[in-house]
């Protein structure tokens, strides 16, 4: 069990394993960590993955946070392979991702486990999650992926007036506080590190939801985040509009395909016109090299497609309302809550 310094840590196997990345955030993981110190639950762990940091993460840790667990990765595996890596340590039957710039509202932990025993059909639980400097404001109430192919944030930007208090299924979780029983990951894989960076949370809620794994929306776990500390920028275009393709290519079934392929085309095509009206911006740049690396990337995405496709258990119908439970008051972007490991 994590506590802080002052109380022993028990032998048994945690309940819960906090997973938090850290790539030069040596500025951020003192609020992050103090937040988790705070956590009325307390049978957890926390270990924190750190991509080669040179701005003395790691000796913070040691110093400020001992009951912290530390894999020092020596290199920057990218946010992927940090979590797969803080994954294949973790001892706990609930496996949390947590951003480095974030704080957890006190209950953060206990309403994610209290959701997962309400609902044994979940693989996976999203928090709401807030920005850090604009309480009122939603970063995401849980992801959605429309049936053109594009993943976004619900109720990206809007204030928060109980419009998203209610418990319900949503079709993924961030990956900045995404919380997944270690049953589901053992059976369909952990996160795929050529995504690097953007949407392998999305790529494995895809593989989740295929394999008959609910996503729940836990509107009483809070999260509050520093939005533009952790992406955006040409990194985060770069990576959007080459995944956006991989997951077409490698997630998105075969009958969806027919049945939405003119606008899947049509979405991709205005990207591209988007970004090409904006060719004097780097991140427009960044997005159209991304897509165009996502088109020499479609063999490799077939090839993984097959075993993708034949985990299936769901039926279209399923697909359909899933995908089609996107609330047309939120905006549509995709902001990834991944760290920016440029």
């Amino acid at each position: 069990m994590t506590q802080s310094p002052s109380h022993p840590i028990t032998q048994s196997s945690p309940l819960v394993s906090v997973i938090i990345p850290n790539w030069n955030g040596a500025h951020h993981l003192p609020t992050c960590l103090e937040s988790l110190r705070r956590q009325t639950f307390r049978d957890f762990e926390v270990i924190v993955v750190d991509n080669g940091s040179t701005d003395g993460s790691l000796d913070l840790l040691a110093r400020d946070f001992p009951e912290v667990r530390v894999l020092p990765l020596g290199e920057n595996r990218g946010f992927a392979g940090a979590c797969n890596a803080g994954i294949r340590a973790a001892r706990g039957e609930f496996v949390v991702l947590l951003n480095n710039d974030t704080e957890a509202d006190p209950h953060w932990l206990e309403e994610i486990v209290a959701a997962f025993e309400r609902h044994p059909e979940a693989g996976m639980v999203a928090s709401k999650m807030l920005l850090f400097d604009q309480r009122d404001t939603f970063h995401t109430a849980g992801d959605f992926y429309r049936v053109d192919g594009i993943p976004g944030n619900r109720g990206v930007w809007e204030k928060d007036v109980g419009q998203y208090d209610a418990e319900e299924h949503v079709f993924s979780a961030c990956g900045g506080s995404a919380a997944y029983r270690r049953e589901m990951l053992d059976r369909i894989g952990l996160f795929d590190e050529d995504f690097f960076f953007s949407c392998e949370d999305v790529d494995l809620a895809w593989r989740a939801q295929l394999a008959g794994y609910r996503c729940v929306y836990a509107p009483r776990a809070v999260v509050y985040h520093k939005l533009s500390a952790t992406g955006g920028g040409t990194t985060a275009s770069f990576y959007d509009g080459r995944n956006f393709i991989y997951l077409l290519v490698k997630d998105y079934p075969g009958d969806l395909w027919r049945a939405h392929w003119r606008a899947i085309l049509k979405a991709q095509f205005r990207i591209a016109w988007e970004a090409m009206r904006a060719w004097r911006g780097a991140a427009a740049r960044a997005r159209l090299r991304g897509m165009l690396a996502g088109l020499f990337g479609v063999p490799k995405m077939l090839r993984k497609r097959k075993a993708v496709q034949q985990s299936r258990t769901v039926d279209r119908a399923y697909l359909e309302r899933i995908l089609s439970q996107v609330d047309e008051r939120g905006q549509s972007g995709y902001h990834t809550a991944a760290l920016d490991n440029s």
